[in-house]
């Protein structure tokens, strides 16, 4: 059994405490300083930035919507030539790498190719165009939700698919 602290310390409890009348008495605004260097719990300022970080949810598209963007990439992939690669603006979802949901980014380059054995779409990097070693924009179909292009939006329907 623990000895009770009352009689362990009785010869100083009841000591008077005197100040030193050569030292000016720190500020307790100084005094808490002297303990700020030390982070007791390190990393928490960021898990608590982190958990307040708001992301957006990943919107289903109705079947009307999904069929209009099929639509839209079987278009694409008919009209796309070797030679020539017209400009489109693609708005897919990126999901975030830390904590479920993300955000929706919109991108507008010149398509390089439809993958539809990859279901992707890839899209030329910025000095891609110029021969110049730059990796492609590559964005899975199941996170496109628009596709915007002044040939997809002239002959959206002209293409019997």
């Amino acid at each position: 059994m623990k000895e009770d602290p009352r009689k362990v310390y009785a010869d100083i409890i009841d000591v008077t405490y005197r100040k030193n009348p050569y030292r000016k008495q720190m500020s307790l605004y100084d005094r808490a300083a002297q303990f700020a260097p030390f982070a007791a719990l390190s990393g928490y300022d960021d898990m608590v930035n982190e958990e307040a970080r708001l992301t957006d949810a990943e919107s289903e598209l109705s079947d009307y919507e999904m069929e209009i963007l099929n639509r839209k990439l079987a278009l694409i992939n008919y009209l796309l030539d070797d030679n020539y690669a017209f400009e489109i603006t693609v708005t897919y979802f990126v999901p975030d790498k830390h904590k479920s949901g993300g955000f929706y980014a919109s991108i507008t380059a010149p398509v390089k190719a439809v993958d539809v054995t990859r279901k992707q779409l890839i899209l030329y990097g910025s000095d891609d165009i110029q021969n110049r070693k730059i990796d492609p924009i590559v964005i899975s179909f199941d996170r496109i939700k628009d596709i915007k292009s002044e040939k997809t939006e002239k002959n959206e329907w002209s293409v019997d698919l």
